[in-house]
C-alpha cells in the first residue's frame, strides 16, 4: 500500500476527486451536526463525500450530498436519511470570509476530509476554484514526473 492510502487512526473518509478537481485556496475546519445514529456509523467509516458541497444560507453552513450509511444494527424506532443536509458550525468571522469568497466567480466550498479530533467529528471544507482540463493535465505530468525523478534517485543511491 503506498503511502497516500494509508489512512490516519483518526480519519473518516478523505475526498480525493476534490484535490484533482481543484485549486485549493484556503482550508477551514468546521464540525458537524450528527444525530446518534450517524455517530456510530461514522465510527465503522460509513460516510461518502465524494459527491457532496456545501451550502451558505441564511449566514449558516450546510453539508449537502453526504452519504453516511446506517449500520444494520441500527434501532428500528430511528428514521434514518443516509442523505440530507447536516449543519456545519463554524464562526461567524469565518462565514463572513467564506459567504464573501464564494460570490466571486468561479469559487465553490469543497469538503476535503472528515476526521476525528477530541472524540468529536470535524470536516476540512476548502475554498477552491475549479481546474481547467489543461490544468489537470499539468498536475498529471508534474506528479509523474516527480515519480520518475524519485525513482532515478533511488536507482543511484543503491
Amino acid at each position: 500500500m503506498s503511502k497516500t492510502k494509508k489512512k490516519k487512526a483518526n480519519q473518516i473518509v478523505v475526498n480525493r476527486k476534490a484535490r484533482r478537481d481543484y485549486w485549493i485556496e484556503t482550508i477551514y475546519e468546521a464540525g458537524i451536526v450528527l444525530e446518534g445514529w450517524e455517530v456510530k456509523s461514522l465510527r465503522a467509516h460509513h460516510m461518502e463525500i465524494k459527491e457532496s458541497y456545501v451550502l451558505i444560507k441564511n449566514a449558516e453552513a450546510w453539508l449537502s450530498g453526504a452519504h453516511i450509511s446506517p449500520l444494520p444494527s441500527a434501532s428500528s424506532h430511528v428514521e434514518t436519511q443516509p442523505v440530507r443536509l447536516r449543519k456545519l458550525l463554524l464562526n461567524s468571522s469565518e462565514l463572513a470570509k467564506l459567504t464573501s469568497a464564494i460570490e466571486q466567480d468561479g469559487y465553490t466550498l469543497v469538503p476535503l476530509s472528515a476526521y476525528w479530533k477530541h472524540g468529536f467529528a470535524k470536516l476540512e471544507i476548502g475554498l477552491a476554484k475549479g481546474k481547467k482540463q489543461h490544468d489537470k493535465r499539468e498536475t498529471i505530468k508534474k506528479r509523474d514526473w516527480d515519480r520518475e525523478k524519485q525513482r532515478m534517485l533511488k536507482k543511484t543511491n543503491r
